[in-house]
């Protein structure tokens, strides 16, 4: 018997309302998706994926709305359904796992709260029984201290954990439908193993539907059935997974998968003779006074023009240690050195200049950005504070970041957070940073959350910059082809400690230490039996 659909989709048009009259965001897609089917949604940024996805739970954000089309989950046309029905399947039959999980979650209430919520309101539950759910859904996960970890509140987890917390929450219910708009986003690829084959085995066991919205090409070959290319809200191909990966079809397809091939041009090793710009020595830091050491005698020197890349997977250490530099978080021993010269450990008692020599660019540009600021007082506002220009100054050196960061000044000025793609809000991050005319920026995965074309244009942007402004860069990173592209020198980071550190052509090289060769051994293939015999060789080790 040919078996029902439980979502049909059919020649949906979605539009946004704008001062030229309405805008196609997705133009007269369909799919047809069967339960236990994994579909892949793939594309650059602004082709639609998240518009597409959200349209499949019947839902359109503010501005935008079904302007044809059908779209039909178990036979209810959620297109023309009342919004009581739509709420009462969201979150129960048909759950979504956000792309950013630090904007998404309550920060008032404990991550346990939160996962409690539907299965008590909307299901009946008892409390009591959903969290004993709820720390078996951790353990899945494989989050630390699953016990104990939901009485934590959002911000007390990092954002790998609160990631994965939000997918055992979106499972709470046991949905037939679940859409994930990259969940793996913001993990470590030790850790990224561990949760795709979670997801996949729970979407087995549930006998789930999925779509799985990436730009990790790797990743959706792991998950997905088939996959859907997608480009300014149109269907560029679609195919079975192996055959996609193998033999795609379109010129667009074939340079998706052409993508990372850039790499920064090498500079020669730094002279030893000469003092480091940011010297981290034997740096011991702890959260909170009674808390564990979460860095312990981390030590390691960035030289002046040149990029250091800091990995290791989740809880290593690699943002901490960011912070204490910042002196964002006061370490409790040891020194941060700049050119020589002992920085105080918390940020209220350095000078301005001192502040102004090291600045951040943050993970995640969504909740980085003042969403009722418009770009030019984001980016004005440490302009005037670190260099006092006012007025036409001010405004000029603005355009002047804008135009550097390859923004259209006469476009961009005035506008909100709100109307920028993920990728041109990440550059403002970078003119914010470069506003206040530092020598030392750190780049907290600032790739991480965004598609692998808008992805190499910023790394590209960084190189450039970096030599034009002649920055030094201490950059955060999971994602081994970063390092591969833009690095010049590696320290490798486990538990709070230093594993090694060196020029990258040495640490990249083999033989490798163990934990260095499982983050590279971890690095997710475009072959769609990777991860089955990256588990299989785990579970037999």
């Amino acid at each position: 018997m040919t078996q029902t659909p439980l979502l049909t989709i059919t020649d949906l048009v979605i539009q946004a309302q704008s001062d030229d009259g309405p805008k196609t965001l997705i133009d007269g897609l369909s799919l047809s998706l069967n339960k236990g089917e994994v579909l892949g949604l793939i594309g650059e940024s602004g082709a639609g994926k998240s518009t597409f996805g959200l349209g499949a739970m019947g839902f359109t954000r503010d501005g935008c709305r079904f302007a044809s089309g059908s779209v039909i989950f178990d036979g209810i046309e959620l297109t023309q359904a009342s919004p009581k029905v739509r709420r009462g399947l969201r979150s129960t039959r048909i759950a979504y796992v956000a792309q950013s999980a630090a904007a998404s979650f309550n920060p008032a209430y404990s991550l346990i709260r939160q996962y409690s919520e539907f299965p008590v309101l909307a299901e009946g539950r008892n409390r009591s029984a959903v969290e004993v759910d709820a720390v078996e859904a951790y353990r899945r996960m494989h989050l630390p201290n699953p016990e104990e970890i939901g009485f934590r509140y959002p911000h007390q987890v990092s954002g790998g954990q609160l990631q994965r917390a939000m997918t055992a929450m979106a499972m709470a219910c046991k949905p037939d439908l679940i859409i994930f708009d990259e969940p793996t986003t913001a993990l470590d690829v030790t850790t990224q193993i561990e949760v795709l084959e979670a997801i996949r085995e729970a979407v087995r066991e549930f006998n789930t539907a999925a779509i799985y919205i990436t730009h990790d090409l790797a990743v959706v070959s792991q998950m997905a059935d088939r996959i859907m290319v997608l480009r300014h809200g149109n269907l560029v191909e679609e195919a079975p997974t192996a055959k996609m990966m193998s033999d795609p079809q379109e010129e667009y397809t074939k340079s998706l998968w052409a993508v990372r091939s850039f790499k920064a041009p090498a500079k020669p090793l730094p002279d030893d003779a000469l003092t480091p710009l940011v010297s981290l020595k034997n740096v011991t830091a702890r959260y909170g006074p009674a808390g564990p050491d979460v860095l312990q005698n981390v030590s390691f020197d960035l030289h002046k023009g040149r990029t250091m890349a800091i990995v290791g997977e989740s809880g290593s250490g690699k943002t901490t240690s960011a912070r204490c530099a910042m002196g964002l978080l006061p370490r409790r021993a040891g020194d941060v050195l700049l050119d020589g010269v002992s920085l105080p450990p918390d940020y209220h008692k350095r000078s301005k200049e001192q502040l102004q020599q090291l600045q951040i660019i943050y993970q995640m540009a969504d909740t980085a950005l003042n969403p009722k600021q418009k770009i030019s007082d984001i980016i004005g506002r440490p302009v005037t504070f670190y260099t006092g220009l006012r007025g036409r100054a001010r405004t000029e050196r603005v355009r002047d970041l804008l135009s550097a960061i390859d923004l259209d000044p006469n476009v961009y000025f005035d506008r909100y957070p709100g109307e920028l793609s993920g990728g041109q809000k990440q550059r403002i991050g970078i003119a914010r940073a470069l506003a206040a005319e530092p020598r030392v920026v750190i780049c907290d995965e600032v790739t991480s959350a965004l598609d692998q074309l808008v992805a190499e244009g910023i790394l590209r942007l960084l190189v450039k910059l970096q030599q034009d402004f002649d920055l030094s860069y201490l950059f955060i990173t999971h994602d081994i082809a970063t390092v591969e592209s833009i690095a010049d020198d590696v320290v490798v980071m486990q538990k709070g400690k230093v594993v090694e550190a060196g020029p990258k052509d040495q640490i990249m090289a083999p033989p490798h230490a163990p934990y260095t060769e499982l983050l590279l051994s971890s690095v997710p293939e475009m072959d769609p039996g990777w991860l089955d015999r990256v588990v299989q060789k785990r579970a037999l080790e």
